[in-house]
């Protein structure tokens, strides 16, 4: 008989006590008639509230399947890192990322793992409705992902979300290959390769407790998703100094033809004034561009690491049960 495989569900957690008891009663009964063996890995992203110990609670109880394992880091290193933490320490034949807030209905977890069954290194989980969004954040998410696939090489899915399946070779890859500091998680899965497959979801809205992705959080992770994904803001300024030099010229020849055959000679003052503020304007935003992009090879260079684990707590089943 061959043995079950074995199916590690990461999820990284921050300040989410009061969805976690909701959240792994859900899992455990989406997972317990699967035939495959479970593990769930809690990532605790240095809460400060009463997660770790809610965890600590559901692992202490050892009331059958799965294994709990709590991933504790030591500070805040945010969401991505927390998801790679999760990533490094799963062991499964295939590793299910997903968030903590129920925005990612653990419902689909067959679903993916049937794609994952039919040969799918990478199953991603792309949103047809988000129940918790308003208009605007559905707008200005819709318009990034234009910008991303209008300034990249690579195809990035639109409405790609952080619930997504990638199979253990692909866990693999992501922990020796992939560990820039900077790093757009959902993106990197689908620029890697292998066979891969969508499945929409409706993303209900949170369960409880309002969300820990800030306006400026968001913007962040859009800038870097950006910038690791692309140089063309790097060429900005060589299209820059094509139109000014343009501009230069046609402005050259307009004031000599004025000089030579105008009623009155040009006045440059104000002429002078405003070229000299636009340019000093597009200038700064350019030198502001290089210095992002000098930025990221700096924390590169440094080499430090993308998290640190100040505990790691294994709770395996009760065999009894």
């Amino acid at each position: 008989m061959e043995p079950q495989k074995k199916v590690s569900i990461v999820l990284s957690l921050f300040n989410e006590r009061e969805n976690v008891e909701t959240l792994f009663t859900r899992i455990k009964e989406v997972i317990f008639p699967l035939p495959y063996r479970f593990e769930l890995i809690f990532t605790d992203d240095g809460s400060t509230d009463e997660t770790a110990e809610m965890i600590r609670k559901l692992g202490g109880e050892k009331n059958g399947e799965p294994t709990i394992r709590l991933i504790s880091l030591s500070r805040n290193f945010g969401h991505e890192a927390a998801m790679m933490a999760g990533i490094d320490h799963a062991s499964g034949d295939a590793v299910i990322c997903m968030d903590a807030d129920l925005q990612h209905p653990p419902e689909k977890i067959p679903d993916i793992l049937e794609a994952f069954e039919n040969g799918k290194d990478i199953v991603l989980m792309v949103r047809s409705k988000n129940q918790g969004a308003s208009m605007g954040s559905g707008w200005l998410s819709s318009a990034f992902y234009k910008v991303l696939n209008g300034l990249s090489a690579d195809h990035i899915r639109g409405n790609a979300s952080d619930f997504f399946l990638i199979s253990g070779k692909i866990a693999a890859i992501l922990r020796k290959d992939y560990r820039e500091r900077h790093r757009f998680l959902r993106g990197i899965i689908q620029v890697v390769g292998f066979p891969s497959a969508s499945l929409s979801y409706v993303a209900p809205a949170r369960y409880s407790g309002k969300s820990n992705y800030s306006f400026r959080k968001l913007s962040g992770l859009s800038l870097t998703a950006i910038t690791t994904f692309s140089k063309a803001p790097l060429f900005l300024g060589i299209w820059f100094g094509f139109i000014f030099s343009l501009l230069s010229l046609i402005l050259g020849l307009y004031s000599l033809y004025t000089y030579f055959f105008g009623a009155t000679p040009p006045s440059g003052y104000t002429t002078i004034v405003l070229f000299m503020s636009i340019s000093f304007a597009i200038l700064f935003f350019l030198v502001g561009i290089i210095g992002i992009y000098v930025g990221y090879l700096f924390d590169e260079q440094k080499n430090r690491p993308l998290y640190l684990v100040k505990s790691d707590e294994l709770f395996l089943p009760d065999p009894t049960n």
